[in-house]
């Protein structure tokens, strides 16, 4: 999950694998495949990094090492829940 921010200032959290795109006319939209939109403070660059950074520590997570915490506009992003390793193929088994 990604925290974002609703422009009243409440902070709330989206799963991003549920986003179908993103708009910015001003406000940046994000528009969920279910046709959900909600309107946030955050640029549509921030919603893209946040996005990216979450995706990159779940990568970072499955090969073992230990996430960091990012910081955004809104705090400290949660810490994910371990995730199963990635293991390597053992020869056809």
């Amino acid at each position: 999950m990604i925290v974002v921010t609703r422009l009243n200032g409440s902070g709330f959290a989206v799963n991003p694998d549920l986003v179908e795109r993103i708009q910015e006319t001003p406000d940046t939209t994000l528009i969920m495949v279910d046709g959900a939109k909600y309107i946030v403070r955050e640029s549509m660059a921030e919603v893209i990094e946040r996005i990216a950074a979450y995706r990159a520590r779940i990568v970072t997570m499955a090969y073992g090492a230990e996430p960091r915490t990012v910081t955004g506009t809104t705090g400290p992003q949660p810490t994910l829940a371990p995730v199963a390793p990635i293991r390597a193929q053992d020869g056809g088994r």
